[in-house]
């Protein structure tokens, strides 16, 4: 067996998610049945990280085995043509060691999240971003974001479901900026970290959308995360703003 990296692009509105689902579409599910049509099944890949329905991806990565030795780039262009029309694409594949792992190799993700500031409904972005009726206070949010920067128990922020051995991560980055595209402005945050809990980036935009809105002092963003209780936290803010960006690797395969 052959193992490849595969950096992916996908919409994720028209699935429930990354990971396989029985009865429902995901961009997993979508991939091996591409794979069954290079080599015969079934095929099980495993992803750096599992995106929720609605959450888009720029730079997830998958790694699958095969047993044929396959040219790269032949490799990504058979796939893409057996995903149309669906809206994943394979940017690039990569040989790597048998036991190099999507997910275990991993170490950071950088999470991107777009909101649009206009009273406007989205035409071309629907789907694309998280459109909000006001102008948000960026630097308000900047200093709320502060807080969550570093190592804490972030049990405020993480979803019940959440099925993560513990609430404590680091935080990297929270990095706020504003944006002047064509359809309006945007504010997007940059977010990165090793790893993450579940809806803890949603809940965090949520959560500074309200500081943003004049709702939320930046303070009561620090007081909810020493709350360590998922009722401090804010409004989770909807998927459809939210792109895994990139997934980092101590040696990146696709250099």
């Amino acid at each position: 067996m052959s193992r490849y990296a595969l950096k992916v692009e996908y919409q994720g509105a028209p699935f429930a998610g990354w990971q396989r689902q029985k009865d429902q579409p995901s961009v997993q599910g979508a991939i091996e049945a591409a794979l069954a049509r290079l080599e015969p099944g079934p095929h099980t890949i495993a992803a750096a990280g599992r995106t929720d329905a609605g959450v888009h991806g720029l730079g997830q990565v998958a790694h699958c085995d095969l047993t044929k030795d396959w040219d790269p780039f032949r490799l990504s262009e058979a796939l893409n043509y057996h995903l149309k029309p669906q809206p994943v694409a394979i940017v690039s594949a990569a040989p790597v060691d048998d036991d190099w792992h999507a997910r275990f190799s991993a170490v950071e993700r950088q999470y991107l999240f777009r909101i649009l500031q206009r009273r406007a409904p989205e035409t071309h972005n629907k789907g694309q971003v998280w459109r909000v009726n006001q102008r948000l206070d960026i630097d308000a949010m900047r200093e709320g974001a502060a807080h969550l920067i570093g190592r804490h128990d972030f049990t405020t922020f993480r979803s019940t479901i959440c099925q993560a051995a513990s609430p404590v991560k680091t935080l990297d980055e929270l990095r706020i900026e504003k944006v002047q595209g064509f359809s309006g402005s945007e504010i997007h945050f940059h977010v990165r970290a090793r790893s993450f809990l579940h809806n803890q980036v949603r809940s965090f935009v949520g959560t500074l959308e309200r500081v943003g809105a004049k709702s939320w002092s930046p303070e009561d963003v620090k007081a909810a995360l020493e709350a360590c209780d998922r009722a401090a936290c804010g409004p989770v803010c909807p998927p459809q703003g939210l792109y895994l960006a990139r997934v980092g690797y101590p040696n990146d395969p696709f250099i």
